[in-house]
């Protein structure tokens, strides 16, 4: 037989027949290992890949005898390559998602009508004209297969696509590529022509109302088999792959809006068509989930179409036009009503829920309104732009270049605006530490950016910009502008008489400035000045040192001077002289502060009121490391001051917080304790917190020790302290889906953070105050409901037994503060017993027994004159002496804890028993003995040496017990005496072995 025949007989007969090898054997033998391939779970090279390469092998075309280009023969070869390419198709159940992806224009429509051709639609037939109800499932699935590739082409073909780099250029690359974009237009062309027919057919599948079936490789097999099988299990409605009903109008409603919002940018009446179907999917999906679906779709991408939709399609009732900021916002493009969409922007900065694009479309709108003529719309964009920036800042985006090109030229309405987006964009309240850092970087940027330093104040001086920069960062900020070279000239004013001078034109620069730096002489340094500023006008030298530091908010008014001389001069004393009062050489600060008052007096009364107030914690601190420590009260004119400068009411004045700390520790430490009760102004207290927390102390100082009906103020106290140290939690689910609590150390649901109040506390000074204060410590710390170990303290019982929300207080940095206030306390008496006790409880608690023993044998030694007078028993209470007894036993000091269990108001023979019965003890032992005056633990000693054979150690115990002071027949005064002087002795010994 020919090879012709041999093709006849073939194109006639569906069923495979053994081939000759050399024909196409390979290509049954590629289908068999194409099967294995597809049992895998998950294939690889990918089987899309499968399909260009099967299909293009069967759509070579042939060259016949005369040399002539043929179309592809329709043989057995072609046709099971077209075979093998349907069952890789099938083998991705038809997914359109995942083919459109990987395959071409061309290649898919080749698949799509090898499909159309195995499901037995005549060739050449309009879909449109035929009833799919009638059909068999798989036929139906294939027609509704290819309309709904072919609008999904149409609606693709609209997208900007992204052109992809060329490489190196290679002729038959480029050949094959423009081939190919020629025949993908062409296909484009005639899928455009038929859209109307397509759309039909897809509106008549969602009037099905019965399951399809698409077809797998097992169906495809029975097709190439046996034609018989056709009419067959192919054709019922059970082959295949099952595709529910509710999946095709799924699938077919969300095409046919894809398609019908394209169509509505030429005909704005087809929205309310698109409309409908995106929502009817949308339903669909809810109701069947998406999960249940074989065919994907793309959830956000159907949200963007339902919303768009929404926007465009006019509704009748304007209310729920309006309901969403995109309805509000196209409706103000139309009217033109730009102001409106400043606020919408604005309004949302907070809520953040406008996508970044949809905001840069509308700024790019604008701006092209504006390119067209219209000048007002300027403004417009400069604000929007803000608003977007703002928006990209606080959401960890890149600044656009937009705003740097609007801000090369900055004005004081520009700066205004600025200030105020940003304040309406964050709520300090309740926004995240990652925010407020994010918009305090940006703040910081924007001043470091800027040439003007008007402007620059302008944002320093802002009230968000105090709140989000810490003072250290102020600092850092001022510094970096000091360091830029100067570029502006400020308006200087006509030299009064003052700088009236002769500069000295034979000294450098140089020279000048070191002497600058290192004078210290008023005088002095406003001559070095003027003879600078004779020199050159250019220069602000009040940046030349480093060192020179002046508070951010003196700062801002001092740079605001615009004589750059009086400027420097200012700036320059107040550094030296807060530089001087913080080395302590008071004396010359006094000097540069009165220099500066003097020349501030002249022309800011702003200034004047800051060196007065400067003036006032300089001669605090004068008197403190002066006469104050030597306890001499201070004269009343310093503390009429102090009142009058708590009590100061002038509005626009800069105040440091230092100053008011120190006022109220000052008059907290001299006892003025019926002024902060009771002659304190209510609105100072209301305003001031370290009023309000000197108020609270110096009360409850003044009532102690008073009856329980007197301790309000003790329980105001202590909740002003419990809020100080709460703290706020937040939860956090993590990698593994368990939610942790995070827990913010520094809270700001107090009058004050954790670390100011301990600031504050550490300049008080008063024995009374001191002990108050750590005795609340000490309380909260024994709150604590897994507290193994209390620690005592004195005046504790005033103070409530028990906090409602036990979660809120960070008991951690409770027990640091403790520690630091104790440590803090004994710098100022080292021989308080009371606060020494405090110090061993907070040892023992932590495990330290050698330094908890030596803290409580300091105690008593204190209190006792080295153990020679008896120790007081609220000092050494019975708690006490069990924990110095549990600390020896962990010490392995057996013996003193026999000693030790002497001094309880009941002897505890049991613990002194079990501790003798220890051999392996560390302490002297026998030589001990001396110091036991109870003869029942002597005579155990006894009998136990006895029972041990040891000999030498029970003669030691037998001379003990002979004493004749320890005769039960003595006077009780005797045997009392003879306690005393053994516990005296005894505790010498400790405290030389511990000391």
């Amino acid at each position: 037989m020919s090879a012709e025949a041999a093709d006849r007989e073939a194109a006639t007969s569906s069923r495979p027949c053994t081939p000759p090898q050399t024909s196409w054997f390979e290509f049954v033998l590629e289908e068999a290992l194409l099967e294995q391939h597809l049992q895998k779970p998950s294939p690889d090279p990918p089987p899309v890949q499968l399909i260009v390469q099967f299909l293009e092998q069967a759509s070579k075309p042939s060259v016949n005898e005369q040399n002539q280009v043929q179309p592809p023969p329709d043989n057995k070869r072609n046709r099971i390559l077209k075979l093998l390419a349907l069952k890789v198709a099938a083998h991705l159940k038809w997914d359109l998602d995942v083919l459109e992806k990987s395959l071409s224009v061309p290649v898919l429509n080749m698949l799509l009508n090898e499909l159309l051709c195995i499901s037995k639609v005549p060739p050449g037939t309009k879909h449109v004209d035929v009833d799919l109800s009638s059909l068999p499932p798989t036929t139906a699935m294939a027609i509704l297969l290819y309309n709904r590739w072919a609008i999904r082409t149409i609606v693709q073909s609209s997208f900007p696509v992204k052109q992809v780099k060329p490489g190196p250029p290679q002729l038959n690359v480029m050949n094959h590529i423009q081939q190919e974009k020629e025949l993908s237009e062409n296909i484009l062309k005639v899928l455009k022509e038929q859209a109307a027919d397509s759309i039909l057919v897809l509106e008549g599948a969602l009037k099905l109302n019965k399951d399809l079936y698409v077809h797998t490789i097992r169906t495809l097999d029975l097709l190439a088999m046996e034609p018989g099988m056709v009419n067959g299990e192919t054709e019922s409605s059970t082959a295949g792959l099952k595709i529910s009903a509710e999946e095709i109008q799924c699938q077919v409603c969300y095409d046919l809006g894809a398609i019908y919002f394209q169509q509505g940018s030429t005909n704005a009446a087809v929205h309310e068509k698109a409309k409908e179907k995106f929502f009817k999917t949308k339903e669909l999906i809810a109701k069947n989930g998406s999960s249940s679906l074989h065919f994907t779709i793309d959830e956000e991408r159907l949200a963007g179409y339902c919303q768009a939709c929404e926007v465009l399609t006019s509704s009748s009732d304007d209310a729920s036009q309006q309901a969403t900021p995109y309805s509000q916002i196209h409706s103000c493009l139309k009217s033109g009503k730009y102001q409106d969409i400043v606020k919408i922007f604005l309004e949302d900065n907070l809520t953040l829920s406008l996508p970044e694009q949809f905001r840069q479309s509308v700024l790019r709108e604008l701006f092209q309104k504006a390119q067209q003529g219209n000048d007002a719309l300027d403004e417009v964009c400069f604000k929007v732009c803000v608003c977007n920036t703002i928006c990209d800042v606080l959401q960890g985006r890149i600044i656009d270049i937009q705003f740097c090109q609007l801000f090369l030229k900055p004005s004081k309405e520009k700066i205004d605006f600025l200030l105020e987006v940003c304040s309406g964009s964050i709520n300090l309240e309740s926004a995240s530490e990652e925010l407020k850092r994010r918009m305090a970087a940006f703040l910081k940027n924007l001043c470091l950016g800027m040439e003007d330093l008007q402007f620059v104040f302008m944002i320093s001086s802002h009230e968000l910009f105090i709140k989000l920069l810490k003072d250290d960062e102020r600092k850092l900020l001022i510094d970096q502008m000091r360091k830029r070279s100067p570029r502006i000239n400020l308006c200087t004013k006509p030299v009064t008489s003052f700088y009236d001078i002769p500069a000295s034109a034979s000294v450098n620069i140089g020279q000048l400035e070191h002497q600058l730096i290192l004078s210290v002489d008023p005088w002095r340094i406003r001559q070095i000045l003027i003879e600078l500023h004779g020199m050159t006008s250019e220069r602000q030298f009040w940046t030349i040192s480093n060192k020179w530091e002046v508070p951010n908010v003196y700062g801002n008014v001092i740079l605001g001077i615009k004589d750059s001389l009086t400027r420097d001069l200012v700036y320059i004393l107040m550094a030296k002289g807060l530089h001087c009062c913080a080395i302590k050489d008071f004396v010359h600060a006094k000097q540069l502060f009165a220099a500066c008052l003097e020349l501030v007096t002249e022309f800011s009364p702003k200034l004047r009121q800051v060196m007065l107030n400067e003036m006032l914690l300089l001669d605090i601190y004068t008197h403190e490391a002066g006469p104050g420590a030597s306890g001499e009260r201070p004269p009343s004119d310093l503390i009429s001051r102090v009142r009058g400068y708590l009590e100061m009411r002038v509005p626009d004045i800069p105040l440091r917080q230092v100053i008011a700390e120190e006022c109220v520790a000052f008059l907290l430490n001299w006892c003025e304790n019926e002024y902060l009760t009771m002659q304190v102004p209510l609105p100072l207290v209301q305003t001031n917190p370290y009023v309000k927390l000197g108020q609270l102390l110096a009360a409850t100082c003044k009532e102690l020790p008073g009856p329980k009906e007197s301790r309000r103020t003790a329980k105001d106290l202590w909740e002003v302290v419990v809020q100080i140290c709460s703290v706020s939690n937040q939860h956090k689910r993590g990698n593994d889906g368990r939610v942790s609590l995070i827990k913010h150390r520094e809270s700001t649901l107090g009058i004050m953070y954790r670390s100011e109040l301990l600031s504050f506390i550490k300049k008080l000074r008063e024995p009374l105050v001191l002990t108050t204060i750590l005795s609340l410590f000490v309380k909260l710390h024994n709150v604590r409901e897994d507290i193994v170990n209390d620690i005592a303290a004195e005046h504790i019982s005033i103070w409530p037994s028990s906090i409602p929300n036990l979660q809120s207080v960070d008991f951690e940095a409770v027990a640091i503060t403790v520690k630091e206030l104790v440590s803090y306390a004994l710098t100022i008496n080292a021989n308080n017993h009371f606060w020494l006790i405090i110090q061993a409880d907070i040892y023992f608690a932590t495990n330290q027994y050698s330094a908890a023993l030596h803290y409580y044998l300091q105690a008593g030694a204190v209190c006792s004159d080295f153990f020679n007078k008896m120790v007081p028993p609220d000092v050494y209470t019975d708690q006490v002496i069990k924990r110095m007894i549990k600390c020896c036993s962990l010490l392995n000091c057996h013996t003193q804890v026999a000693i030790l269990c002497q001094f309880l108001r009941e002897v505890d023979y049991k613990t002194a028993f079990k501790a003798l019965q220890e051999q392996n003890s560390h302490d002297a032992m026998d030589s001990y003995y001396e110091y036991i005056w109870d003869v029942t633990i002597l005579e155990y000693l006894t009998y136990l040496h006895h029972k041990r054979g040891e000999t030498d150690k029970r003669q030691i115990a037998i001379k003990a017990i002979g004493q004749t002071e320890l005769n039960a027949s003595n006077p009780e005064e005797v045997l009392q005496l003879a306690a005393q002087r053994r516990k005296k002795k005894f505790l010498q010994a400790m405290a030389k072995l511990y000391f």
